[in-house]
């Protein structure tokens, strides 16, 4: 069998991530055979021209009981992910999703509940690791002891707003999850896997808005303060990258070891080198820099494997939970730090 024996269905386009996502899975060899989304969101165009060959169904309920498709790709607002996600493995398929791949607590329990009982995958594509060629290498480095044993990670999460183009409910904390329940996962996703940490503890973490004051229930800045029993990181996220750069953020990504340290420019090295994924390494050895533009992927063909084989290569189940759970208490402490409770 191979990964050609992987069907996709789409449930909702609403978030631009899906673009990766498909497009990941079908550079793995998978096929679409349906997507359905409601209405029409500012996505849609670019969905329909880049996926101009798959149809569109009119109700969900078809690509959840097609008996063929067996991978339900999620992207539609984080407030309707859980409840879909719970619908698509209740029909027997497994799920990717943006992420966040859940709002809430109550929501991460029914999801694990279901994985449980069904045995049905729940995957979350953290894109700034999986999708970034760079990380790929850094991590293949930080298993070879290249730096020692890690002891920190520093990550900056820029995003340009791009106001225009966001639906009603990206400015809704209660609808999208707040900043540290939706893009904080991937610094937390990556501070667990650079440093080999199966948990940690929120320490500090707070939110704010100091740059969109009639937006009142948007959050545009938010850090979070993380402590393992072997590791120790620190995360800072914003909406606040201005128009001169020329992409949606100057991601970048430090890890510390005790034998030295490694550096990822992930979308830009600014007035450097040009194009994306340069790594910075610096040992007792070497001083270098790596060009990983050229890097493959793995998590989509991993996922792929994992569908066919019932197996767990790309994401574990216990990492995503962990990954969530940590980010839904970091948005938790933040908010309750800013109210006074």
């Amino acid at each position: 069998m191979g990964n050609a024996d992987v069907v996709i269905g789409v449930v909702g386009i609403d978030h631009r991530h899906i673009y990766g996502m498909l497009s990941g899975m079908l550079d793995a060899g998978a096929r679409c055979k349906k997507w359905w989304t409601e209405g029409e969101p500012q996505t849609l165009q670019g969905f329909e021209k880049r996926f101009d060959t798959v149809p569109r169904a009119a109700d969900r309920r078809e690509l959840f009981e097609d008996p063929e498709i067996n991978l339900i790709l999620i992207a539609a607002p984080p407030h309707q992910r859980a409840d879909l996600a719970i619908e698509a493995m209740e029909h027997g398929k497994d799920v990717m999703l943006d992420k966040p791949g859940c709002i809430s607590f109550a929501e991460l329990e029914r999801i694990k509940a279901v994985v449980e009982r069904t045995g049905q995958i729940w995957s979350v594509d953290f894109s700034e690791r999986f999708e970034v060629p760079a990380s790929i290498k850094a991590l293949e480095l930080v298993r070879g002891g290249e730096i020692g044993e890690v002891v920190q990670t520093l990550a900056v999460g820029p995003h340009r707003l791009n106001r225009a183009t966001r639906p009603d409910w990206f400015f809704d904390s209660a609808l999208y999850g707040g900043i540290l329940g939706d893009i904080g996962t991937h610094q937390i996703d990556q501070f667990l896997t650079f440093t080999g940490s199966q948990d940690a503890e929120i320490v500090a973490a707070s939110v704010g808005n100091f740059a969109n004051p009639n937006d009142e229930n948007f959050q545009d800045f938010g850090e979070i303060l993380l402590r393992s029993d072997i590791a120790r990181g620190y995360a800072r996220l914003d909406w606040y990258t201005p128009d001169a750069l020329p992409n949606w953020g100057d991601g970048r990504l430090m890890i510390l070891g005790t034998e030295g340290y490694i550096e990822l420019r992930k979308y830009v090295d600014i007035e450097g080198r040009p194009g994306t994924d340069h790594l910075f390494i610096v040992n007792n050895k070497r001083s270098d820099y790596i060009d990983c533009s050229g890097i493959p992927l793995t998590y989509f063909k991993d996922l792929a494997t994992d569908v066919r084989e019932r197996t767990e290569t790309a994401l574990t189940f216990s990492h995503a939970y962990t990954v969530t759970r940590l980010a839904l208490e970091a948005q938790q402490f933040a908010e309750r730090n800013a109210s006074g409770k």
